[in-house]
C-alpha cells in the first residue's frame, strides 16, 4: 500500500492522475492528506473524494509516514523572496512547504507541476534554486515538459514536470515536447498525421456536449452584431479571437459595433493601423507603438483621413494623446474571447477566462460548459464540478490535465521500480 500527500491540491486533478498509474501498475494507494487553501475548491475536492482537505500547508505539521508527495505548487513569491533574501533561500515561499515536509518525512518520491514559466522565471535562479534544495536533500530528479495535445486531449497547454526518488537517479523515456503551437499548426499537422496513423487525433469537436442549457448562449445583441460584422453562417468564426490590439484572425470591437457602427472606411483605417503600428519601422513594443499622423499616412492614405480620426475619437475607438495615435482598447467587453475551432484544440484554460471561451453550435455562438471544460482537462465522465458555474470554470482553468499527470506518472513508476521498491 502506498500512501501518498497531495498538497495545494485544487479540485484533485493530480490525484487522480496518479491514483489512476498506481492502479494500471497493480498498487494499492491511499491518501493520508490532502491540503487546500481555497474553500470552493475544497467543496468540491468533497464532492469527488469524500474529503474535506485541510488548510495552510504552512500549519501542517504532523502526518502519518508516507511514500509519495504531490504538489502543483505556485511559484510566484520566489521573486520577492529573492529580492530580500537572495535566491539560495527558500523561506516565504510555498515551495518551502514542500522542501521542510520532504526533509521531515523523508517519502521515497514526489511528483511536482508547475507552469513551463519556471524554467525562465528570475532569470532562471527560482528553477536553480529548487533544483539545488531537491538534491541537497538527497533525491535524484527527472524534469520535462509536456503539451496535453499529445495525449488525447484537446487542449494547447504546455506544463512542467517535475519527479524524483530519494537515494536514485529517475530514468524516463519520456522527454520534453512542446507539441503543436497552435491551433492550426495542430490542424495542419494532424491532417498529415492521419495519412500515417489509424488513431484518430482528439478535437474540440470531441469533447462538446450535443445540447446546452440555454443560459450558455451568448446574448442576442451579442448573436446580432456577430451576423452583422460577417454573415448569417457564423461558422466562418471558427478559431478566430476577439482582440482589439491584435490583427490576423481577428474580430474587433469596431468590426462589431460594440461603441457605435462604423463606417467602411473607420473598419479599414482601425484594421490598418493594428497591422501596421506593430512593424519594426515603428518601434519594438510588443502590441504596437502610438503612431503620429504622418506615420498612419504611410499606410492609410484616403483623402478623408482626419474626418475618419474625428469620428473614431468620438466613437472612443481611438485616443489621441501628444499627437499620437493607438486604439482604445476593451477586450473584456467582449462576451467571447475566442471561438474555438471543432476541428482544432483549444487554447489553454485558465482560471480567468474560462468562461469566455465560445463556439459556434447549431449556428449559434455560446459559451463553452463547465463540463466541457472537465473534459479539455481529462477529468473522468463522473467527476462533480462544483454547483457554482463561476467556481468550476475557474477550478478547472487552474487545475492540471488528468491524462498527462497519469502518463508521466505511469512511466516513472514502470522504469524506476527497482528504485522505488513498490
Amino acid at each position: 500500500m502506498i500512501k501518498y500527500i497531495d498538497l495545494f491540491a485544487g479540485v484533485g486533478g493530480i490525484r487522480l492522475g496518479v491514483s489512476q498509474a498506481l492502479s494500471n501498475n497493480g498498487i494499492e494507494s491511499k491518501c493520508v492528506l490532502s491540503s487546500e487553501i481555497n474553500e470552493k475548491a475544497c467543496e468540491t475536492y468533497q464532492l469527488n473524494f469524500g474529503e474535506y482537505p485541510s488548510g495552510d500547508v504552512k500549519l501542517i505539521d504532523v502526518i502519518e509516514p508516507f511514500d509519495l508527495l504531490l504538489g502543483g505548487f505556485p511559484c510566484q513569491p520566489f521573486s520577492y523572496a529573492g529580492k530580500r533574501k537572495g535566491f539560495g533561500d527558500t523561506r516565504g515561499t510555498l515551495f518551502f512547504e514542500i522542501e521542510r515536509l520532504l526533509e521531515k518525512y523523508r517519502p521515497k518520491a514526489f511528483l511536482l507541476e508547475n507552469v513551463r514559466g519556471l524554467y525562465t522565471h528570475d532569470e532562471g535562479r527560482t528553477f536553480d534554486t529548487i533544483m539545488d534544495k531537491l538534491h541537497n536533500l538527497g533525491y535524484g530528479t527527472y524534469d520535462l515538459l509536456q503539451n496535453s495535445s499529445n495525449f488525447g486531449v484537446p487542449q494547447n497547454r504546455v506544463r512542467l514536470y517535475i519527479v524524483g526518488i530519494l537515494g536514485a537517479t529517475p530514468e524516463m523515456q519520456l522527454a520534453t515536447d512542446l507539441g503543436a503551437s497552435d491551433s492550426h499548426k495542430y490542424k495542419r499537422n494532424s491532417l498529415v498525421l492521419s495519412l500515417f496513423d489509424e488513431k484518430p487525433r482528439c478535437r474540440v469537436n470531441d469533447v462538446l456536449e450535443p445540447e446546452v442549457d440555454e443560459k450558455y448562449f451568448c446574448s442576442a445583441k451579442f448573436q446580432q452584431m456577430l451576423r452583422e460584422a460577417v454573415g448569417d453562417d457564423l461558422s466562418t468564426l471558427h478559431g478566430y479571437r476577439l482582440i482589439d490590439y491584435r490583427g490576423g484572425q481577428s474580430l474587433h470591437s469596431w468590426e462589431l459595433g460594440m461603441k457605435g457602427k462604423c463606417s467602411e472606411a473607420e473598419i479599414r483605417f482601425m484594421n490598418a493601423l493594428i497591422q501596421n503600428r506593430r512593424k519594426p519601422i515603428f518601434g519594438t513594443e510588443q502590441d504596437g507603438k502610438k503612431l503620429t499622423l504622418e506615420q498612419i499616412k504611410s499606410f492609410y492614405s484616403d483623402s478623408d483621413i482626419k474626418e475618419v480620426v474625428a469620428s473614431l475619437i468620438a466613437k472612443r475607438y481611438l485616443q489621441e494623446k501628444d499627437g499620437k495615435y493607438n486604439p482604445v482598447c476593451g477586450n473584456m467587453s467582449f462576451e467571447v474571447f475566442k471561438f474555438l475551432d471543432p476541428d482544432s484544440i483549444s487554447v489553454t484554460l485558465t482560471s480567468s477566462d474560462a468562461n469566455r471561451l465560445g463556439v459556434i453550435q447549431h449556428n449559434r455562438a455560446r459559451h463553452i460548459t463547465p463540463r466541457e471544460c472537465a473534459r479539455l482537462q481529462g477529468f473522468p465522465e463522473n467527476f462533480k464540478p462544483h454547483p457554482s458555474d463561476s467556481c468550476a470554470y475557474k477550478q478547472f482553468g487552474n487545475s492540471v490535465t488528468v491524462p498527462v499527470i497519469e502518463a508521466v506518472f505511469d512511466e516513472f513508476i514502470k522504469r524506476n521500480r527497482e528504485s522505488l521498491n513498490w
